[in-house]
């Protein structure tokens, strides 16, 4: 049997080796999973509320536990790690409270003697969860999943099973009982098979273009619903009202948060001609100031990239780029010594065509796109296979928020970077996916919407 390997990224050494469970062993958690749902279908809101909030106080006891298992396995800074511990208390009590209203039947009047919209769950959900917020990602889809009745199973990222084994421990100590919550430590071949199991009925996906249609396909062809959230290469505006200390503040944060290893951190900035040369004087200052080091040492602004194998690929994106014209002004060189570290990169005169332009660059590379105006710029902005994310930056608001409603985006955000917030739907258009997590949207995605007429 294969096994699972957590590598540290700042040093290469190996952390932690996970064996694989075989697909028949996944067949029967899964089966567990289904045994579990027939009677969890059947608990009140008010006993799967009192759950997730154990949960979440789990969550705030446990912080910074969690918070250095998650910096060891995939080299996020010791601050971002916590924020985003903090962020699944916070989702967990969001559901726990809102649950059942936002499942609550809606009434509608027909000429019926009763009519009305009930929302049931469907049953097992598979999740096949990246490594990128590995905390995180699995509790924006399993705290709206459970509390809306259904059962998950998480097949998570391979450098990062410790993560799944603690959340599914998590789930145990909450006291949310067996099957509810089952990690499945299985290799990405078998992925297949369990989506093909008759006891699952639905997957989400948080991953790349690639492994979305991979997924989509078979789930397709089994009739089961699917939500994907892929890729993106967002787009922020720099209107020529900007303030620039604010702007290239908000860039270069945007641009190296969780070691630029973010779906919907800026990528690609579309910068009117007016300002551009002001822009990237204090952006080159901002980037390079920006402290490369140990995640786990609290003055670092970005760690490494979570695999060697990551780094590498970024860099050929960088000098392709550079190959097909842009010009490089700041990194674009792997640093000695050991660990999966790239330093933080400008690309300038990108354009259509570019890879930079054209293709999600997952890592600490920034890429500056001159437009000559409004229009242009949103032109440029739209120009893309992807649509998860956008932004604008201006002093305007009225004139940020009309710009915003042109961008081709699942959201947009006007001087504020995008960020995936409970209260509000989160996903992608394009090729970012379909559907929506969070919010109301988000936990209706994995029921029945079922209709009732009573004459």
């Amino acid at each position: 049997m294969s096994k699972a390997m957590t590598i540290n990224p700042v040093n290469g050494e190996t952390v932690a080796e996970y064996e694989r469970i075989a697909i028949s062993k996944a067949k029967e958690k899964i089966a567990l999973a289904k045994e579990a749902y027939i009677s969890w279908k059947e608990t009140s809101f008010a006993e799967r509320s009192k759950l997730m909030y154990a949960l979440a106080d789990l969550f705030d006891s446990g912080k910074e536990e969690y918070a250095q298992l998650t910096t060891t396995e995939m080299g996020k800074t010791i601050g971002q790690a916590r924020k985003e511990i903090e962020k699944c208390a916070w989702v967990c009590r969001f559901y726990a409270d809102n649950s059942e209203s936002l499942l609550g039947k809606e009434i509608v009047d027909t000429e019926a003697h009763k009519s009305y919209v009930t929302f049931q769950p469907m049953g097992v959900i598979l999740a096949v969860m990246p490594w990128n917020f590995p905390f995180y990602q699995v509790v924006r889809f399993a705290a709206p999943a459970l509390m809306a009745g259904n059962t998950g199973v998480l097949k998570h990222a391979s450098n990062v099973q410790g993560s799944a084994f603690a959340l599914e421990d998590a789930f145990r100590k909450a006291g949310f009982p067996e099957g509810i919550f089952t990690n499945l430590n299985i290799n990405a071949g078998n992925v297949k098979d369990v989506i093909e199991d008759k006891n699952i009925v639905a997957v989400t996906l948080t991953g790349s273009d690639p492994a979305g249609r991979s997924v989509a396909t078979v789930a397709g062809a089994n009739l089961k619903k699917t939500v994907l959230e892929l890729g993106g290469s967002d787009a922020y505006i720099v209107l020529d009202d900007a303030d620039l200390e604010e702007a290239t503040d908000l860039a270069t944060f945007g641009r190296l948060q969780n070691n630029g290893q973010t779906c919907i951190a800026a990528k690609r900035f579309v910068v009117l001609d007016a300002i551009y040369d002001s822009f990237l004087e204090r952006f080159v200052k901002k980037m390079r100031q920006a402290k490369m080091g140990d995640p786990m040492d609290e003055s670092t602004y970005y760690g490494p990239m979570a695999r060697l194998d990551l780094r590498d690929e970024i860099h050929e994106q960088v000098t392709k780029t550079i190959a097909q014209g842009g010009r490089l002004i700041l990194g674009g060189k792997i640093p000695e010594g050991r660990g999966a570290y790239y330093p933080a990169t400008i690309l300038v005169d990108v354009k259509p065509g570019m890879e930079a332009f054209d293709n999600e660059l997952f890592g600490s590379v920034a890429s500056l796109i001159r437009a000559t105006d409004e229009d242009e710029a949103i032109a440029l902005a739209n120009n893309s296979q992807f649509g998860l994310g956008s932004g604008v930056i201006t002093s305007d608001r009225e004139r940020g928020e009309k710009v915003a409603l042109q961008l081709e985006a699942g959201s947009c955000f006007v001087n504020k970077l995008v960020t995936s917030d409970p209260r509000l739907p989160f996903g992608g258009i394009k090729n970012s996916g379909y559907g929506r997590e969070l919010s109301g949207y988000g936990i209706r995605e994995f029921v029945n919407i079922k209709s009732l007429w009573i004459d």
